[in-house]
């Protein structure tokens, strides 16, 4: 069967045609990226990449969205598009559709993905196993969280609101992180420390340790400094954040009772190496009584080029298989 990926965030909505078949997906074509702000609304983005595509699209569509899916409208944060569920066979011409929030299309890859585009960050080289829980964690704009589970080969993806656990230091840098956050917030959530904006306070307590004056810059800027070595200040920033990633990411996956855990996210394709290099891995496992079982679980990064298309894809099988 054919249909349409489409993976909408704020800036950019992304679409390729894609084939399923038995509940899986069986090919993804190139992606097509259009600029929200150049499109007042998603059914004109549609009618481009119609056009784009030589006019005629198939009658169904898998839709990945950044943000909540229930309700009778979906809103997006920082584009004007509204999109009604209800409305797209008539809209779009497609009377089979799914719309799944754009991390469970995330852990719908993972759960779909070849081998290939895995690779290992930390614990045993080992595949990803057939059956149990998987945690998938994906930080960048927010942190995005969900569960994975597997059993006699098929599955089932939890989409979670994981990223907003309380934030738990480890040591007085941290401290002195979560110190500054709770003079902006009443509580601070995981998601304030190990999503990409969260490297400007992590930066910025590091700099009032060092009794440095405050530079202001923004994460993307941080971000660069940091992984190319330029700043040490902003390297150091890097270091901390993927030390608190790890303490997160172990905390969720143990919270899930999960037997792995999956990284996701272009934030974690570009801090890659950094992660392997970093204490990542120590934090990950440092969890008292349950160190030798988190020490057991295998940490990889998923590098497909286009996770949310191939998970929307990919939730559309599982959906109509």
């Amino acid at each position: 069967m054919q249909l349409v990926a489409v993976d909408i965030g704020g800036t950019h909505a992304r679409f390729a045609m894609a084939e399923v078949e038995a509940g899986r997906v069986v090919s993804l074509g190139e992606a097509v990226t259009l600029k929200t702000a150049d499109h007042p609304s998603f059914q004109l983005a549609w009618e481009e990449f119609a056009r784009l595509s030589g006019g005629t699209l198939p009658h169904a569509v898998a839709i990945a969205v950044a943000g909540p899916v229930g309700g009778e409208i979906i809103r997006f944060t920082n584009n004007p598009w509204i999109i009604r569920p209800a409305l797209i066979p008539e809209k779009l011409g497609a009377p089979d559709y799914v719309v799944v929030n754009d991390f469970a299309a995330v852990a719908h890859a993972v759960a779909q993905a070849d081998a290939e585009h895995f690779i290992h960050l930390c614990g045993p080289e080992t595949a990803l196993p057939e059956e149990g829980t998987i945690s998938v964690v994906g930080p960048g704009t927010g942190l995005g969280v969900a569960q994975l589970w597997r059993q006699r080969g098929g599955y089932h993806v939890q989409p979670t609101e994981g990223g907003h656990v309380d934030y738990a230091p480890l040591d007085k840098i941290e401290d002195a992180i979560l110190a500054r956050l709770r003079g902006r917030y009443r509580r601070v959530s995981a998601e304030r420390v190990v999503a990409g904006p969260g490297i400007v306070d992590i930066y910025e307590t590091l700099a009032s340790i060092e009794g440095r004056a405050i530079v202001s810059l923004t994460d993307k800027e941080l971000w660069a400094l940091g992984t190319s070595g330029e700043d040490s200040l902003a390297a150091a920033a890097v270091d901390r954040f993927c030390l608190s990633l790890g303490s997160v990411a172990g905390d969720l996956a143990l919270a899930h009772g999960a037997s792995a855990l999956v990284m996701a996210g272009g934030l974690g394709l570009r801090i890659k190496d950094t992660l392997v290099r970093s204490g990542f891995a120590e934090r990950f496992t440092a969890k008292g009584r349950f160190e030798s079982l988190m020490a057991a679980m295998p940490v990889k990064l998923i590098t497909h080029p286009q996770p949310g298309l191939f998970g929307a894809a990919a939730a559309f099988a599982q959906a109509h298989s």
